[in-house]
């Protein structure tokens, strides 16, 4: 089901100093102009850069003044960044698009809560902001998507990086349009850099020959050079300097031939792509992209003048060949502007889900992955946030698909003994394919490859991905540590990151920008006991898992949470206390767990790691929603959404203790506060509200649960 967008509002950044104009333009300027003419999106297009030139190529360009631009004192590229923070802060782009430069990227990425898409039109190595590995991921995870101008620019970008990041980055080739057949001239034509690294010199010595053997030829070199070394004397050779690029097109159009012998490494080079496109039969070097221009073009297998006066020779004096290469460069452009414009608008349309105000009034499809516990017997049933969740998506109106990574893992062994995620994978695309979903939430897996999740999007352009975590985020703990690991795996390719914790002291740890609080939810099904109307035999309840896939006592384990049960212990003899995974006693699962919680009046929320805000694992769930008072640490802060009447805070071990032989004493007074937490729970956060808040947050729609 697709569900109507909004129009994008984009601004696209271009370098300082970039002549976005009709007689100067460059290469990142043609660009972006021609791919702008073409997108649906063109009206809500803002470009920005700074030139001193006027004349500029689209009418939806704003010039961005630098008072400071030849300034020794003054960096022109802050300067540059913090005027245009000022202008585009308060326009509430839904994407702010940056080409070729990594630094400005990192300056506006920091201060303006937009959407990010990268353009590379060189080599990452060679750009400052780029260069080191470290700087390159720090570019991905700022991002939505990088695009590259050539396969060779991506390569470039992933060395010694792991390739399955590419997910992440979309290759958008420099694109033409069609031409018609036009009647030809003897030109030969050069156009670039009259310099050495353009094989300028290379193509001197070769066309001295040419026109010396064949004088009713004419050649042509169009461009120009600073520091200029390389000349050609001849008659029947012009330069015609740096000239607008419809005069280039023009006179590509009426040339036979065209040579772009590039020694060095070309990102792409559109040359190559825009000679071959207007019919000219084109003699191109092996370097960078420019095999990736063009399918019809004559590779030099040498590149030197002899193999280049070689080639030039043979299509001058064998017509059928000239004509069999302009003829399929004219008809078979290899890059068009119309296919390519649609997929950049397509790029930006994954990057931006948003969605009409009314989508719950509609059916979406939701996949729900977590781990069911199948391969556990199903003795996780009552403490499953991903039940739950998948509960509050149907009672909100929505289909569900529920996958179990590990169950599968676990049932789909090789002869080895050793899970096959390569099965798994195939058996994810195709469910995806089957039953092609809205929304993937999934929780607790690294097992989703990122390629996978690539494919997804290439799919479906309006997946959104969101996954959810309900372990601790304290970096003190190893435990924490791996779980961060885990979120962050997933941090570049998801739109939405959910967390029992505060994120806001925590957000430093994380990679992900969408970073959201939510709480565990009760559902009516799970939690359905009022102990407040029970007789329970004990007083306290207290249960340790020791992870979920042992369940059995660990020996010597380091915990706080046992050094404060052994504190708590000594300091209430007198409480009939009901412990596990503690003093021997074996954890418990399932319906022995459930069985135990009811038979306590009261029940101790103490989460492993030091009190941190709002950080609770379902054991919250567990005793507040099945009617049992509920003893926390007041360092949590629940206070936010409880209160004394719901709730019993304590700031020590003292002050626990205090509380909870006051309250075995008070049974009235109990059960009142039990009774009231409950259903002050299952107001706020129930499975049907905390579900709806998710998609809410997933769908970009607004949603006050926690505000």
């Amino acid at each position: 089901m697709i569900l109507k967008k909004k129009n994008l509002k984009i601004a696209t950044i271009l370098p300082y100093k970039e002549n976005y104009t009709l007689d100067k333009a460059s290469a990142a300027s043609l660009w972006v102009s021609e791919f702008f003419k073409k997108s649906k999106y063109k009206k809500n297009n803002t470009i920005y850069g700074h030139t001193k030139n006027k004349n500029y190529l689209t009418i939806n360009y704003k010039n961005i003044n630098l008072k400071n631009l030849n300034s020794k004192i003054k960096s022109t590229t802050n300067e540059y960044a913090n005027k245009l923070i000022k202008e585009i802060a308060s326009n509430n782009f839904d994407i702010i698009e940056i080409h070729n430069r990594p630094q400005l990227l990192n300056k506006l990425s920091n201060k303006i809560k937009s959407r990010f898409i990268f353009y590379f039109h060189n080599d990452p190595i060679s750009m400052k902001g780029s260069k080191t590995i470290k700087e390159r991921l720090k570019i991905l995870n700022s991002v939505e998507k990088i695009i590259f101008v050539s396969e060779w620019v991506r390569e470039r970008f992933f060395l010694e990086i792991d390739h399955k990041l590419r997910a992440k980055t979309e290759v958008v080739y420099p694109s033409v349009n069609k031409q018609k057949k036009v009647k030809k001239k003897k030109n030969i034509i050069f156009v670039g850099r009259l310099n050495h690294s353009k094989g300028y010199h290379i193509f001197k010595d070769a066309i001295l020959k040419i026109l010396d053997e064949f004088p009713r030829w004419q050649a042509y070199s169009i461009g120009d050079e600073d520091r200029r070394v390389i000349y050609i004397n001849h008659q029947n050779h012009k330069e015609l300097g740096f000239i607008p690029h419809k005069k280039t097109l023009s006179l590509l159009n009426q040339s036979e031939v065209a040579v772009v012998p590039s020694k060095w490494e070309e990102p792409f080079g559109r040359t190559s792509l825009e000679a071959s496109s207007r019919g000219c039969a084109t003699v191109i070097s092996n370097r960078g992209g420019l095999i990736e221009t063009t399918d019809h073009a004559i590779v030099l297998k040498k590149l030197n003048s002899i193999e280049l006066y070689k080639e030039i020779k043979k299509l001058i004096k064998n017509t059928k060949i000239r004509r069999k290469y302009q003829k399929f460069g004219r008809k078979n452009v290899k890059h068009l502007i119309n296919s390519n414009t649609k997929l950049i608008d397509e790029i930006r349309e994954s990057c931006v889900p948003f969605y009409n105000l009314n989508f719950l009034k509609k059916k979406l499809k939701i996949i729900n992955l977590y781990n069911q516990g199948q391969k556990l017997n199903h003795r996780l049933f009552n403490i499953s946030v991903g039940k739950k969740l998948t509960n509050g998506f149907i009672r909100n109106g929505h289909d569900v698909l529920e996958i179990s990574d590990r169950d599968f893992l676990k049932n789909n062994k090789t002869f080895s003994l050793i899970p096959n995620k390569n099965n798994f994978q195939s058996f994810l695309i195709e469910s995806f394919k089957n039953y092609n979903p809205d929304i993937l939430f999934f929780g607790h897996t690294r097992n989703i490859d990122l390629n996978t999740l690539d494919v997804f999007k290439k799919i479906n352009r309006n997946l959104i991905l969101s996954q959810w975590n309900e372990d601790p985020i304290m970096p003190s703990l190893n435990y924490s540590k791996q779980n961060i690991e885990n979120i962050n795996l997933y941090s570049a390719f998801v739109d939405h990151n959910f967390i029992t914790t505060d994120p806001r002291k925590f957000r430093k740890y994380f990679k992900c920008k969408n970073l959201n609080f939510f709480f565990i939810p009760v559902d009516q099904n799970i939690e359905s006991f009022d102990v407040f109307n029970m007789k329970p035999k004990n007083d306290l309840f207290y249960a340790m898992s020791h992870g979920v896939n042992r369940a059995v006592l660990k020996e010597g384990i380091e915990d706080d949470r046992i050094i404060f049960l052994d504190k708590l212990v000594k300091k209430i003899p007198s409480i009939k206390y009901d412990f596990y995974g503690f003093s021997n006693k074996q954890p418990i699962w399932g319906n022995d767990f459930n069985n135990a919680l009811i038979n306590s009046k009261m029940g101790l929320n103490l989460s492993r790691g030091k009190p941190t805000k709002y950080y609770s694992s379902n054991r919250i769930a567990s005793i507040m929603g099945n009617g049992l008072l509920t003893f926390v640490d007041e360092k949590v802060q629940m206070n936010d959404f409880f209160n004394k009447n719901e709730i019993i805070f304590y700031s020590n071990t003292s002050d626990l203790a205090e509380k909870i032989i006051f309250y075995a004493k008070k049974d009235r007074l109990r059960k009142k506060i039990a009774e009231n937490g409950k259903k002050k729970y299952f107001k706020l956060f129930n499975e049907v509200n905390i579900s709806k808040y998710l998609i809410d947050i997933s769908l970009g729609n607004k949603n006050n649960l926690f505000n």
